[in-house]
Order: structure tokens, then C-alpha cells, then sequence
């Protein structure tokens, strides 16, 4: 029996039925609880938190998969403690969230002036063509906090696609793994020099409200934030303040800690903020990608070696 606790492409979930007895049940439902003691696999997403608790009661549990990049709501030691794998998929957004960042600079960066509801009038039409005026993308630096899949397809499209300037910082050394021209910084030189700051890193201990008032401190007046990894490494007020005092340009935000946010968020209700519910990796292919967890899940319930187990 395995358990799909979230929401999950249809094809790799019509295939998973084929190969094994499928109960599909949010973690909220009686029907989550009353399985846990029979599964075998448990497919997950986001929300469901797989910690020593909910393990102790899956006494037969073999694999935990994740469809997605993100392995913190998993307790992977506690996992392996109990001779249960994990398995996740590295690979199958990156694609998806690099597109998505470099949209976000993009309608931050460029006055768009849309018009819909109706046709402006000659005057006012000249007015708007002639007074806004944008940046273009490769007269810029765009800093990178995090060089891993995402980091580099974003490092990938600026520097090849747009000729910027591309400079970032990790905790390993991937400049071997690099395909594009960069250089690494510190945080604070990052946070200095670049005109986009854009966020990609995991949450090891640490990073929680890594990027606060200090970081934010050093940024350009003209500069943007963009976050698409956690929404816990961001302290929101102190860029709410930020932003509202005019110390950065504007910001752009997909990712909340709590999620959803409350409604006492404090980047609501800015024209220089774009806030998205946690939409960079919803493309067709990214979903479809991530739903196919499946495939490592039934390896381990196999007992085959399986193609991305956690680190």
C-alpha cells in the first residue's frame, strides 16, 4: 500500500496505480490516519511533515518520496534511522523556477504602462511613452545566494541569454559546475553590488531570516530581492521597512513562512512588490516532473537502488 498525501500529476499517479495498491488522503483526513499503520510508500509534497512521530506509527514503511527539490519537511535521519528511504527529485523543477525568477526582474525592472479596459488618449499616450523609461538587463549584475540547480539555470540565462553580469555566493565550491562566466562573493558584496539579489538556498540551520535588516542594508536604492526558495530565510518586516522607506526598488516574493500568509503580511499592499503563491515550479512539465517520484518509490519498494535518494 502506498499513500499519496498531496496533490500529484495524473499520469505518473495512473501509472503508480498499475504497480500498487494507491490510497490518495491529505494528512488532515481520517482516511491519512487510518492507513498509516499498513503503507508501505508514502508519496508527499510540501505540507506533509514526515517526522519520528508519524513514523512510529507506519510500522511497515519502507520509502518516503518527495515530489519536489525541498527535503526539510522530511526528516531524513530519523528516516534512515528506521530503515526507511527517501527519495526526492532534484532535476525536475529547475527549469520551471529559473524561467519564473527571471520574469519576476523582468516586470519589476520594465514600466509596462498595460492597458486593457481602454485605448489611452493621444496625449496621454505620447505622456507614458516618452517619461518611463527602463533598464536593460544587460547593463546589470544580478547576485546569486545559492549556486545549485535553480542558482545556475538563473546564473545560466542572465549571463548566456541577457550578457549580465552574474556574481554569487554558496557554501560549496561549483565554479567547476559553472557553463557560464561568474565569480564568487560574500553575501555582503552581493548584497552590495548587484542591482537583482535573488535567493536559492535550502533551509540547513542557519538560514533562517538569513537575509534581514544587515543585508538589506547594503542594497541599492535601485536594486530588487527575489525570493523562490524558503520563505523562512527572508525576515518580511525588515523588507517591508526596507521598501518602504525606499532602501531597494521592490521585491518579489513566491514563497511564505507561514504558508499561505496571514493577513497581516507585511509586504501587502505595495506597487513594487509582486507576491505569488508559490507558483515558480507550477509549469505542466515541472508537476509532471516531480509527480514522477513514483518511479524511485517503487524501486526502493523493490528492492532496486534508486535514481535520486536524499543526500
Amino acid at each position: 500500500m502506498v499513500l499519496v498525501t498531496e496533490d500529484t500529476d495524473a499520469k505518473p499517479l495512473a501509472w503508480l496505480k498499475k504497480r500498487a495498491h494507491v490510497i490518495e488522503a491529505p494528512p488532515d483526513s481520517p482516511e491519512f490516519h487510518a492507513a498509516l499503520p499498513n503503507i508501505v510508500g508514502m508519496v508527499v509534497r510540501t505540507y506533509t511533515k514526515v517526522n519520528d512521530t508519524l513514523l512510529a506509527r507506519c510500522p511497515k514503511l519502507k520509502v518516503v518520496g518527495r515530489g519536489g527539490v525541498g527535503i526539510e519537511n522530511i526528516d531524513v535521519k530519523a528516516c534512515r534511522a528506521r530503515g526507511v528511504e527517501v527519495v526526492y527529485t532534484p532535476d525536475a523543477n529547475s527549469l520551471a523556477v529559473g524561467d519564473f525568477v527571471i520574469g519576476f526582474a523582468l516586470q519589476l525592472l520594465r514600466p509596462w504602462a498595460l492597458f486593457k479596459d481602454r485605448a489611452y488618449e493621444p496625449k496621454e499616450f505620447r505622456h507614458v511613452r516618452d517619461t518611463l523609461r527602463g533598464v536593460q538587463m544587460n547593463e546589470l549584475t544580478i547576485g546569486i545566494v545559492g549556486m545549485g540547480r535553480v542558482g545556475r539555470r538563473v546564473g545560466h540565462i542572465a549571463s548566456n541569454g541577457f550578457g549580465m553580469r552574474v556574481i554569487y555566493n554558496d557554501l560549496l565550491d561549483v565554479q567547476s559546475q559553472l557553463k557560464f562566466s561568474a565569480t564568487v562573493a560574500d553575501k555582503p558584496t552581493i548584497f552590495r553590488e548587484a542591482d537583482i539579489v535573488t535567493l536559492h538556498v535550502d533551509m540547513k540551520a542557519g538560514n533562517e531570516h538569513m537575509v534581514g535588516t544587515p543585508l538589506l542594508s547594503l542594497m541599492k536604492p535601485t536594486a530588487i530581492l527575489i525570493n523562490t526558495c524558503r520563505g523562512e530565510v527572508l525576515d518580511d518586516a525588515a523588507l517591508a521597512a526596507a521598501i518602504r522607506t525606499g532602501k531597494i526598488a521592490g521585491a518579489a516574493i513566491d514563497v511564505f513562512d507561514p504558508e499561505p500568509p496571514k493577513a497581516d503580511y507585511p509586504l501587502l499592499g505595495f506597487d513594487n512588490v509582486l507576491l505569488t503563491p508559490h507558483m515558480a515550479a507550477r509549469t505542466h512539465t515541472a508537476v509532471e516532473n516531480m509527480s514522477w517520484v513514483v518511479r524511485d518509490v517503487l524501486e526502493v519498494l523493490n528492492g532496486r537502488t534508486p535514481k535520486y535518494p536524499a543526500p
